[in-house]
């Protein structure tokens, strides 16, 4: 019996590259994508396919994707959206060219795949997209507005697609954890150094803390869980028969969806504002 085959983007580490062992070991054909050619060649020596995915280079898109095509016979059973960044700072301080670059990762490169996906599984007449969010796709936190941005959009674009793709036997799936060992951060600092004026900002007094969540090792943050979390809940979504709309990770995830469905938007603000 043929295995089920699944793409899955941002596979370097993290979330993604947790994502593509536990699958694999799960009896999935695996298709794990990085945006260099460096980490696509660590994966394949470890037994990976890996194919070349920029979500910012539509070439690599097209190829990559052309890669999974030639290696299954022209299906795909499922897509796992995942590759993204961050890039902190306050929105006041966030150029205009710093949030397109981001929505560049975030959410067009992610659009882009996810367009090419649907006619195959059309086709096949089943499918699962399934989309990484975040807490902060629901939830505003300071100094997130670029990512928070991408997220909300992503959740935005993916609830239409859900209703759009119903009675064709593809599934539109978010999964949205909250704190999750992953490099994110430490992959932040660049994109903060690139785009971020701190220095001449009005708030510039205020980065310290942020700046140190940056550059400091202060070990795992508070409800912090591993990347196998979110794969536990990926699996749920590729095998239920009738998949849910959203996947919580993390108890942060799971207490502020509950607050944000009961308290008064003053009072939510209020509540994130206190951090």
């Amino acid at each position: 019996m043929q295995k089920r085959s699944i793409l899955i983007t941002g596979c370097s580490s993290g979330i993604g590259y947790a994502a593509a062992h536990d699958l694999r070991n799960a009896g999935w054909q695996v298709f794990a994508s990085c945006r260099k050619q460096a980490d696509c060649d660590r994966l394949i020596a470890e037994g990976f396919d890996a194919p070349l995915i920029d979500y910012t280079d539509h070439a690599t898109i097209e190829a990559g994707l052309g890669e999974v095509l030639a290696a299954t016979g022209g299906t795909l059973d499922a897509v796992f959206n995942n590759g993204a960044y961050a890039l902190p700072g306050a929105v006041e301080d966030l150029p205009v060219d710093g949030l397109r670059a981001i929505f560049e990762t975030n959410f067009f490169g992610w659009h882009e795949l996810t367009r090419r996906v649907i006619p195959i599984m059309r086709a096949q007449g089943h499918g699962r997209i399934v989309n990484c969010s975040s807490i902060l796709g629901f939830t505003p936190f300071r100094w997130r507005g670029a990512y928070v941005a991408t997220k909300f959009a992503l959740e935005g674009l993916s609830d239409v697609l859900r209703i759009e793709l119903r009675g064709t036997g593809i599934h539109v799936v978010l999964i949205e954890p909250g704190p999750i060992t992953s490099r994110i951060r430490q992959n932040a600092a660049p994109h903060f150094e690139r785009w971020i004026d701190w220095e001449n900002s009005a708030l510039s007094r205020l980065y310290s803390k942020l700046r140190h969540r940056l550059y400091e090792d202060r070990g795992k943050d508070r409800f912090e869980l591993p990347p196998s979390a979110v794969t536990a809940k990926l699996l749920k979504a590729l095998n239920s028969p009738a998949p849910k709309p959203r996947y919580f990770v993390t108890l942060p995830t799971y207490v502020m969806g509950a607050l944000k469905r009961i308290l008064p938007t003053r009072t939510f603000d209020w509540l994130v504002a206190k951090g």
